[in-house]
């Protein structure tokens, strides 16, 4: 990756007043002039990449209609799921591992060549689309390197304010036998930056959804995670619906 690409793709034509997606952490590619002085093979774990989410971003815009827009750029260059100005925007370690190529960063021009075009065009996305729903795709290591902290969560539903759509993803994906964290691995109350922004600041009904990555590994376990968010995401859309009409 060179620094004139898009840190992003956009797959699918958002279908106004529908369902639209978004993936922060999708992306493993590294700007050609950075160096982050890391063994490769950590670019290839949860530091540096949402593991299996680009897939099933992309399985949710092929097959189900789900327009969205998939970061390419690593986490580990610019976390794209925080806010300008946040102390860990650009990280100098991560779950035990130093990143020697993030200190003393220049921070200003990531922030300039990635982190500002990605919110800016999925701004725009979100004007032109007017979704009733908005989907942001993560996932999340099932055991914390640097802590050994276990997380026996399947999925995770996270929210700040608005858990209007998250409870009843929590009930949807608990009745298809799933072991749920609500606002678990984290709190959505401290960090949800992207939704924050781009849903609950525009009145927007969001599902930020968080997958146990050794479930989505692989491709055929994307695609069957893909049908099941767009099934509980067409269930969220039908009940908020029958609430309003209420």
């Amino acid at each position: 990756m060179n620094d004139t690409q898009t840190p992003f793709i956009r797959i699918g034509t958002p279908q106004r007043g529908g369902i639209i997606a978004v993936a922060d952490h999708a992306g493993d590619a590294v700007p050609d002039e950075i160096e982050l002085g890391i063994p490769a093979e950590l670019m290839e774990q949860h530091i540096a990449v949402d593991i299996g989410t680009a897939g099933i971003a992309e399985r949710l815009a092929r097959k189900h209609g789900i327009a969205a827009q998939i970061a390419q750029v690593s986490r580990l260059v610019i976390d794209l799921h925080r806010n300008e100005g946040d102390d860990a925007l650009v990280v100098t370690s991560s779950d035990g591992h130093t990143i020697p190529g993030n200190i003393g960063a220049d921070i200003e021009r990531r922030t300039a060549l990635y982190h500002r075009p990605y919110h800016e065009a999925f701004a725009q996305m979100v004007a032109e689309a007017q979704p009733s729903l908005i989907l942001a795709i993560h996932s999340f290591t099932p055991v914390m390197g640097s802590t050994g902290e276990q997380r026996p969560w399947d999925v995770g539903l996270l929210y700040n304010q608005d858990d209007s759509a998250a409870r009843i993803a929590i009930d949807a994906f608990a009745a298809m036998g799933f072991t749920v964290g609500d606002n678990e691995p984290y709190s959505g109350k401290q960090l949800n930056a992207t939704m924050d922004r781009h849903a609950e600041a525009n009145g927007i009904p969001y599902l930020t959804i968080e997958v146990r990555q050794d479930l989505i590994g692989r491709k055929s376990h994307q695609a069957v995670w893909a049908d099941r968010i767009a099934q509980v995401a067409q269930e969220v859309l039908a009940a908020l619906a029958s609430r309003t009409a209420e």
